[in-house]
């Protein structure tokens, strides 16, 4: 299968996504770990780096897989490589 224009726009732009993606992912789970004691100076309801490592970092992870689900669906019906409906 050769691949087109349009399929090396697709996966530019799902490479895009994902790399921002698991930038988004590295900065929550490692940057901030990294960065827990001077965190957990900044005191909001309790302190921020165990906040960030208990409650803030799973939630950011529903978001970017929500986030990614949504992005991908719309992006598979723009460029007609969407799967199941058809069928």
């Amino acid at each position: 299968m050769k691949l087109t224009e349009k399929h090396r726009e697709y996966w530019r732009r799902n490479l895009r996504i994902t790399t921002m993606l698991l930038m988004i992912w590295f900065v929550v789970t490692f940057v901030a770990g990294w960065f827990a004691r001077e965190l957990n100076e900044i005191v909001i309801i309790g302190p921020l780096g165990f906040y960030l490592g208990a409650q803030g970092a799973p939630f950011i992870y529903l978001l970017i897989i929500g986030y990614y689900a949504r992005y991908m669906n719309r992006l598979d019906r723009r460029y007609g490589v969407q799967e199941g409906e058809d069928e």
